[in-house]
This record gives structure tokens, sequence and C-alpha cells, in this order.
């Protein structure tokens, strides 16, 4: 018998936030997760009524006369807010949900003929709030997120692709924070200065990378990468900087080293900061000095028209801070958890990518798979497997369920199988537990110190649940957020 019920997902909003969404133009949205017969619609999205307003929302088109305002999905991107095309599928009724904004959330009634679930709990009714993940039976899966009514235009101009598609760059997304990085790489690539690149593990730091130097004026040359973790220590000028024949051991063969491989290109520096200090030094001259540099045992200075892109999963002020100094235009690459809702765009590209390599799996699992494109079976146990999981190394861990996925499904769908399950790590369970006292207003000021008001970065080294409690305190103890947010 379904229940109706009071749906919290986990929020930790409290009713001063209401009124700030109202002056900022924040609302809460359905974001559109997985669709049974029409899978194009993942990323599509439907903005909810704000408190008092009453809409509806199924498979009516937009103007269809109603007794209460009807609500369609829309692809939204910077300064735009496009009809999608009306739902088709006769399994959703045209009236099936009745949505009722409230002061903490949005009152959902299920009057359609198919069940509706709310983070897998069949119910008739109740409060959804950010987190929430909505189900009707066996055709839509939507999840519930927090984002502006609009995306702004973008002050950088750019490149259009097919919604829910890759870029020209390969980045995949349509969340307002993945539209956010791709005009701050659209920005800094127009530009000289060299490039800092900061984000946790498995966030796409080097497809970043590539896609800064892709759209810039070096990219008819080939773009120069290498992990600065693995420089030895004791031979580094020369794998910076190159090194003359015989020197600086007999033998050695001359070698142009990365800088000057790199001349007229761009250089990819990952994982930065794990050099040490002393190490990073041997930097600061050749990216003080217009390129200038020498070559071990080469008397003659030399320069290299060198634009440096380097990368870090640590905090800003881990680095040298003269050489985080040099690295001028920064920009912060979003991890899963911050865009949640693109989770089952970028599982579908994994997939498209994988068959790609393996035709086995394409003919297997993807319907009418031509080698390069084609949909993905997956059930909606799987997308609400991976949008229920906390990422720790965000695409490379995604990646990883998939395959855990594809090699433990039974039949013709990729499923969210007993193993996958298993591997599964919800917001729940990594919540700090009872024995873990919360974080002074003390310590959280000295963290966001610390991390210059990047919250993602403070949370993380509080040790909270998600940013969304980090609000809460900060609201708590009147400490005003700055940085990122």
């Amino acid at each position: 018998m379904p229940e109706t019920r009071t749906l919290d997902a986990g929020s930790t909003r409290d009713s001063g936030d209401d009124a700030l969404d109202a002056a900022t133009g924040v609302a809460l949205a359905l974001v559109v997760a997985w669709c049974a017969s029409e899978p194009f619609r993942v990323g599509e999205s439907l903005v909810l009524p704000r408190p008092g307003r009453e809409t509806v929302f199924g498979r009516g088109a937009a103007g269809e006369d109603d007794a209460i305002e009807r609500v369609v999905l829309r692809r939204v991107r910077p300064g735009s807010s496009d009809l999608a095309p009306p739902i088709r599928n006769a399994f959703v009724s045209r009236t099936q949900l009745r949505l009722r904004g409230t002061a903490d959330g949005v009152h959902v009634t299920n009057v359609g003929k198919r069940a509706l679930f709310v983070d897998d709990v069949e119910t008739t009714s109740g409060v959804v709030r950010e987190g929430s993940a909505l189900h009707v039976k066996g055709q839509l899966l939507m999840i519930c997120v927090r984002r502006a009514r609009e995306m702004p235009p973008a002050k950088t101009p750019l490149a259009m692709h097919p919604f829910g598609e890759p870029d020209a760059e390969g980045i995949v997304g349509e969340s307002p924070a993945v539209w956010q990085l791709r005009e701050r790489v659209a920005f800094a690539a127009a530009r000289s200065p060299h490039v800092l690149l900061l984000g946790a593990s498995g966030t796409g730091k080097e497809l970043v990378a590539q896609a800064l130097h892709a759209l810039s004026s070096r990219s008819k040359r080939r773009m120069v990468a290498r992990n600065a973790a693995t420089f030895p220590a004791g031979l580094i000028d020369a794998e910076l900087f190159g090194n003359t024949a015989g020197y600086p051991n007999p033998g050695m063969p001359e070698r142009p080293g990365v800088v000057g491989e790199a001349d007229g290109s761009t250089l990819f520096l990952d994982e930065i900061g794990e050099l040490p200090n002393d190490l990073q030094a041997h930097l600061l001259r050749f990216l003080d000095e217009k390129g200038e540099y020498q070559r071990l045992g080469d008397a003659r200075r030399r320069t290299s028209d060198v634009r440096v892109v380097a990368a870090t999963n640590r905090a800003v002020e881990d680095l040298k801070h003269d050489l985080a100094a040099r690295l001028q235009l920064r920009i912060d690459v979003p991890s899963l958890d911050a865009r949640i809702e693109d989770v089952p765009l970028i599982a579908r590209h994994l997939l498209r990518r994988i068959a790609a390599r393996d035709p086995e799996i394409g003919a297997r699992f993807f319907a009418q798979w031509d080698g390069q494109a084609g949909e993905p079976r997956v059930t909606r146990r799987l997308v609400s497997a991976l949008l229920g999981h906390t990422y720790e190394t965000n695409v490379r861990e995604l990646e990883s369920l998939l395959w855990c996925a594809l090699s433990t499904s039974t039949r013709d769908e990729i499923d969210a199988t007993a193993e996958l399950r298993a591997r599964i790590r919800t917001r729940e369970d990594t919540s700090p537990d009872a024995a873990r006292p919360p974080p002074t207003a003390e310590e959280i000021r000295v963290s966001m110190e610390k991390h210059a008001g990047v919250q993602e970065r403070v949370w993380r080294e509080l040790g909270l649940a998600n940013r969304y409690v980090l609000k809460r305190l900060l609201k708590k103890h009147a400490i005003a957020p700055s940085g990122d947010e």
C-alpha cells in the first residue's frame, strides 16, 4: 500500500534559505536521469513552483488548456531555455503529477495511473527537497537539484553542441557547473597567462587542459603532457630543460627537455603539487623570464614560447607561493558530487567509449550499436545507484562502477547487481557519526581562510557529509561565505 510521507533526502536547509532563493532566482528543479522509451531526454529539466504556486506535469504539451498551469521539460543552456519535445510515452499519464510550492520544498501528489516512487519508496504524496529521486514506475527517473531558474548568457562566446552529447573538446554535461567550467576554459584559452587547474582526483583536469590547448592559438602543435610527480629529484633540470650530449653523465644523449619539446605549444604538468617545494623552485625563472632557460651542459641561453597548464588536487596554499603566483589564471574543475545530475550523461559517454573498443559489449548491451553511436540499455536501478553514490575519485570511480555492472550483469541490460550495490557508498554511509562532534566555529573559520572560501575543499577537510551541511553551519555561526559561492 503506498504511503503518504514527507521526503527529506537529508536536506539541511532552513526557512531562511527560501527567502534567499526568491531573491537570487534559485529554485528546485527536476532533471531527467533515465527515461525508458526516450533516452534522449536525459539532462532535460523542469523548474518546480515557488511557494504558493501550483503546476501539473505529465504527457501533455505546453499551452494545453489545463485548470492549473502545466510545467514542461526544457533544455536549459546559457542564455536559453528551449522547450523539449512533448513526452510521447503513453505509460506516462497526461497529468501525472500535481506540484505545489511550499515553504520547505515542493509538495508532490501522484494523480497518474503509474505509481510514484521517491527514493525507492512508493508514495502518493509528500514534500520533495533537494537530493530526492522521483521515479514514475518503469518509465521516468528524475533527480531534484537546486539551481538558478535560468542560466545567464555566457560572457565569453561558447560553441553549442547537440544536447546531452560531449562538446567538441570531449567535456560532458548540461549542469550549470559544467557550463560555467566551459565558459572559464573559453576565457582562459584566448589568453596567454599560465593556468592552474584545481580539482579532486578524477575530475577530468587533463581533459580540461586538452580543451584549453584545443581552443587556443597553439592548437596546431601537439600538447606536451607530463606527470610532474614522476620527475626524478636529481634529474629534474634535465627532464624540464634538456641537456647536451654526454652531460651530466657520459653517454647521455642530447635531449630538448619538455620545455624545448613544447616550444610554440602547451606544456601540461599534472600533479604539480606532488613536487617538493625545492623542486617547484626550478620552474620559477622559466615562468618569470618569458620562457628563458638553459640546457644542462650548455652555456647558451634559450627561450621557449610555452604556455604552462599545471594541475593539482591539493589546495593552492600547498604549492610554493611564488610558483602559485606565476600561475595567474585559475580554473576549478567541479567534482561529480557538485554536478550529480551529469552522472547519467557521463555514464552513457563512458559506456559508448567502452563499446567502441569492445564490440562484444556494444553488441550485447546497446540498442542498434553501429560501432560509435547507440543507446546503452541501462536499468533504472543502475542509474539510481550511481546517483546515490558519493564519489571520491570521480569519473575514474564512475567508470570502475560501470565495469563492475558490465561484468556482473546476466542479461542484455546493464543492471545494479548485488556486486555493484555492495560497492555503493551513499551520503548517509559517509556522513559523520554521532561520536564525531561537528566542527567548531573557529575550526570552520580557519579552514575557510586556508582554502580562500572554496567551500568544496572546506567541507571535505572538515569531514562533513556534503557542502549543504557546511552551508547550514556557516549560517548557524554567522560566518559569511566567500570564494567559490
